[in-house]
């Protein structure tokens, strides 16, 4: 009886080792591109297993299967035109591919302003310019643009302060304050452009946001060199009437953004953004007691005139309102302690104000005249720990 049991005993293992033998996982790696640039985002689909990837910054993907067969595969990213890929997919098989898409041709004919300083179809633009419409940015939603960024390739946000959070935007690898940040082709002229120039601007307001990667300091100065984002605000009259935009986290983050526009008189249009977030939970899930994500209180508000003139000539003034209240260190933490030296922490007041015009002249070239203006009121203040030697 004994030896019968071990031969059952061995007979059961055998055939486990057999099942999972023939079970053997296929790996699928590919590279997608197109015009020789990787493809950040690209979604590759097989939509009779349910089973979908999405390619990193480097184009790069990889999914796995559990059996040999022809498989139907989907492959999308915005602004590019769909390709579907049939494969054959072998027993103990990794398959390599690449994958080329073309760009859709309504992208190539769109107009960018950041290359020429005026109205240019892309196709046409002696500097290479990449355009990211809010539908890309909604695959990964995030608080602000300034964390959605991160989706784009090349353009790294980079955190400078763990603890307070605050952090500047690096293209190509060099540092912020040689990317400059434009709101409709104006420059907001500061060393924190992009500490806070891309932070609490209302997601329902953004048409398009223009990338220049590389030296654009011949038309934009020296602090182009790095490069170049131009956030482009929807025209009154394709904006919704009322938008609104919720997001929020199991952390208990709550962003907020509200969009809405109105007649004021019979040649003028506002549209007006606001955009609140709020995070006031302490978490402290590695138990070093200190904060493990910054607290922050903040509002944005954005106001944009278009004024009607003769011969569709543009005018418009704009103006944003930033106010935050952000603190990270350690968890018993709190106001009192604000500049002290017993418990650390780091707390950050800002109150900014920015002011922005474009008008156009009137005569027969098309010549702009810019303005913008802001006026920033910071109050950091750190503490450090004390230790009391017994």
């Amino acid at each position: 009886m004994y030896i019968i049991r071990r031969f059952f005993l061995l007979k059961f293992f055998l055939l486990l080792f057999v099942v999972f033998s023939n079970a053997q996982v296929i790996n699928i790696e590919g590279y997608i591109h197109a015009a020789g640039k990787p493809i950040n985002g690209a979604t590759i689909k097989i939509p009779t297993h349910q089973i979908a990837v999405v390619t990193d910054s480097n184009g790069f993907f990889k999914l796995q299967l559990l059996k040999a067969g022809i498989y139907n595969m989907a492959v999308t990213a915005v602004e590019h035109n769909k390709k579907l890929i049939k494969i054959e997919v072998k027993e103990a098989e990794n398959i390599a591919l690449d994958i080329e898409l073309t760009q859709t041709q309504s992208y190539l004919n769109e107009v960018v302003v950041s290359g020429t300083l005026k109205q240019v179809r892309r196709s046409e633009s002696p500097v290479p310019v990449e355009v990211y419409t809010p539908a890309f940015f909604k695959k990964n939603p995030t608080t602000s643009i300034f964390d959605a960024l991160q989706n784009v390739n090349s353009v790294r946000p980079q955190l400078n302060c763990n603890v307070c959070n605050t952090g500047d935007i690096h293209i190509n690898g060099l540092e912020g304050p040689y990317t400059m940040v434009l709101i409709d082709g104006m420059p907001i002229v500061s060393s924190l452009s992009t500490v806070y120039g891309l932070s609490a601007i209302p997601n329902s307001l953004v048409e398009r946001i223009e990338i220049v990667k590389g030296p654009a300091s011949s038309l934009y100065g020296s602090e182009a060199v790095g490069g170049l984002i131009n956030i482009i605000t929807k025209a009154p009259a394709t904006a919704p009437k009322f938008s609104v935009d919720v997001f929020t986290t199991s952390w208990q983050e709550y962003n907020i953004d509200l969009g809405y526009k109105i007649k004021a008189g019979k040649k003028a249009t506002v549209l007006t953004g606001v955009n609140y977030f709020n995070y006031g939970n302490i978490i402290d899930n590695n138990r070093d007691n200190f904060t493990d994500v910054t607290l922050q209180n903040r509002i944005s508000v954005f106001q944009k005139w278009n004024i009607d003139r003769k011969n569709n000539r543009l005018f418009n003034i704009a103006a944003r309102f930033f106010n935050e209240d952000r603190w990270g260190g350690d968890v018993n933490w709190n106001k009192q302690f604000r500049g002290g030296d017993s418990i650390y922490g780091e707390s950050i007041y800002t109150k900014r104000w920015e002011f922005l015009m474009s008008y156009q002249l009137p005569v027969k070239e098309k010549m702009m005249l810019s303005f913008s203006y802001n006026n920033h009121d910071q109050d950091s203040r750190y503490g450090n720990v004390s230790y009391i030697a017994q």
